[in-house]
């Protein structure tokens, strides 16, 4: 309890926020402070018999959404509504020693004193394989009740056998209201600022855009500000101190977590739905976090394949040069040159009809779906070739009219199979007339393609 000295804690060792930073001292005391998530704390929840003493035996629970959400608050709220002792363990700095020795100490404490142990782990996704599965036997006896928090999907993060023992229980973000109702709150009560101040509206707006879905952003925020305000020597928040509270707005984007996969999923999908605004605003949002330019032109390349395709080839050629400029140039220039493989992308015509195609014909291979290939197309380049029938009957396509022969290349059982059809859109709708002659000559249902 070394990180709590300071704060204060009950006779269980239960944080009081009764000191400390605002938004220490303003942590919910009850699940009716509890300000959003009430798809969680609905009666009858599995949260809410978490919080009855009287209730079953409670399971540990693995919680996950993004910070400022209330995974400590509750965790706190745990272990204080049936009296349990509570040891946090840090996913940062502990070892598997520190895990045992935290575990061996709450067993002897629930046989000798029938004490129950709340062990609290923030951030668990930062425990390695070793560290989690050292909790294996904790959770599955029931010595501790394990609450770990998690800003990482736990799918991912966490090992199937601890997953598979415990409750998972999914936190939302603040919605903007609930982000003012934790700040009107904070300005008011005697926990709080106790009405020393007031925060302008157009601060307050400020702060709740800047904060986005954190309450301990929002009280951090507000702290510092109405520090500013005292500064001045006036009660009244406004903007300014806002802004030099927040130091500008920071990046909301973590290169290793959940954050990471979400903006570049939006901005590859911003790209396929040809919003160029949309995927120029997560490109920034990458950029400004300091993402690797080169990843991102990676994922532009795919995204010239898959997406664009063949309505417009020479995006794949945009997207590739990008990639070599960018790492020749580096930042902070390189923005330029991604910015404009974006627009390249964004506002070309797309076609994923060659994805879809090699997608198929892999399906059909892994399905068993791969005959002899026929004769006549096999290599012939050894003796007795011929004598096999070894390219007997191959007709050389140059030999033919617009450079295509009636042959059969598909295997047995696979003839006329189609995996690649193009779409009318940009480049590929030349392709569709064209290949639907091809085809024609292919089949024997045309003699040439003209």
């Amino acid at each position: 309890m070394d990180l709590f000295e300071s704060l204060g804690t009950d006779n269980q060792g239960v944080p009081t926020g009764e000191h400390g930073p605002l938004a220490v001292r303003m942590r919910p005391r009850s699940l009716d402070e509890v300000v959003g998530q009430d798809q969680i704390l609905a009666a009858g929840s599995p949260m809410r018999r978490l919080m009855d003493p009287e209730g079953s035996v409670p399971s540990s629970v693995f919680l996950w959404g993004p910070p400022g959400t209330g995974k400590t608050t509750l965790a706190y709220l745990i272990a204080r509504a049936g009296e349990r002792h509570f040891e946090e363990v840090s996913a940062v700095s502990a070892g598997v020693k520190d895990i045992r020795a935290v575990i061996s100490t709450a067993r002897h404490r629930l046989s000798a004193q029938g004490e129950e142990t709340v062990l609290f782990i923030d951030e668990v996704h930062r425990f390695s394989k070793t560290q989690q599965d050292a909790l294996l036997p904790a959770v599955e006896n029931g010595w501790v009740i394990l609450v770990a928090a998690t800003t990482e999907n736990p799918a991912f993060s966490v090992v199937s056998p601890l997953l598979s023992r415990s409750l998972l229980i999914t936190l939302h973000g603040l919605t903007d209201a609930d982000v003012r109702t934790v700040v009107e709150r904070a300005l008011t009560d005697e926990r709080g600022l106790a009405g020393r101040y007031e925060l302008g509206e157009a601060a307050e707006d400020n702060l709740v855009r800047i904060a986005g879905q954190d309450a301990r952003r929002s009280l951090t925020l507000l702290e510092a500000a109405a520090d500013g305000a005292r500064a001045r020597g006036v009660r009244v928040i406004e903007v300014e101190d806002i802004a030099q509270a927040a130091d500008g707005a920071t990046v909301r984007y973590d290169r290793a977590g959940d954050q990471h996969y979400d903006v570049i999923s939006a901005f590859i999908k911003s790209i396929r739905g040809s919003n160029v605004d949309a995927a120029m605003h997560y490109l920034a949002r990458m950029l400004a976090a300091g993402e690797d330019p080169r990843f991102v032109a990676r994922r532009l390349m795919i995204s010239a394949a898959e997406d664009v395709g063949m309505a417009d080839p020479s995006a794949l050629q945009t997207a590739t040069a990008a990639a070599q400029a960018v790492a020749l140039v580096g930042m902070p220039e390189a923005r330029i040159i991604l910015a404009e493989a974006v627009v390249h992308l964004a506002t070309a015509p797309k076609s994923n009809r060659a994805y879809n195609a090699i997608n198929s014909a892999m399906a059909d291979v892994q399905a068993g779906k791969a005959a002899p290939v026929p004769l006549q197309l096999r290599n012939d380049a050894f003796s007795g070739a011929k004598d096999l029938g070894y390219s007997e009957g191959y007709k050389y396509a140059h030999d033919y009219p617009g450079g295509v022969a009636q042959v059969e290349f598909m295997p047995e059982g696979m003839e006329g199979t189609r995996y690649y059809e193009p779409t009318d859109r940009g480049y590929e709708a030349n392709i569709t007339p064209r290949l639907a002659r091809i085809r024609d000559v292919l089949d024997g249902s045309d003699g040439s393609l003209g």
